[in-house]
């Protein structure tokens, strides 16, 4: 089967490759620093990840929310790992990914764009969008991967 998740990961949003893990800036910054953890290896479900891909993650996890809350004084974070959109498909081809959202009771400020959370206490949505030049991209995955 084809699989988006096993091709390799754009270039231009890599933030780390670990032994397990891939992790990516979404193009959608409404919540600054928003990204992905997929895992390397195909899984469909989260009950097939092994020992040692639950520890890396469970590392990997602290580390992004230190990075984050040092790069970008993040207030607290959303973590899921849905899969609904492989269910979309025929066959359904899920890939175990998490996605990551930082979230902000305060207004942060990169190269001139500002990033504000006006949902901060509430649940995301899933309809906001916020799209960023190349150079904010740049700087944002900067920032991350100063303090990874």
């Amino acid at each position: 089967m084809n699989c988006i998740s096993c091709k390799k990961p754009n270039e231009k949003n890599l933030i780390v490759i670990t032994k397990f893990w891939i992790v990516t800036l979404s193009r959608n910054q409404a919540y600054l620093g928003r990204g992905y953890i997929t895992s390397k290896r195909h899984c469909n479900n989260l009950s097939e990840l092994k020992p040692d891909e639950w520890s890396e993650l469970h590392d990997l996890i602290k580390k992004l929310e230190y990075t984050l809350e040092k790069a970008f004084n993040a207030t607290m974070f959303n973590w899921t790992c849905l899969m609904n959109v492989a269910y979309q498909e025929s066959p359904p081809n899920p890939h175990v990914h998490w996605h990551f959202r930082p979230r902000y009771d305060h207004t942060v400020e990169i190269a001139g764009k500002q990033f504000n959370d006006p949902e901060f206490g509430h649940h995301y949505s899933r309809k906001r969008e916020q799209s960023i030049t190349p150079t904010v991209r740049e700087i944002i995955i900067h920032k991350i991967k100063q303090h990874l």
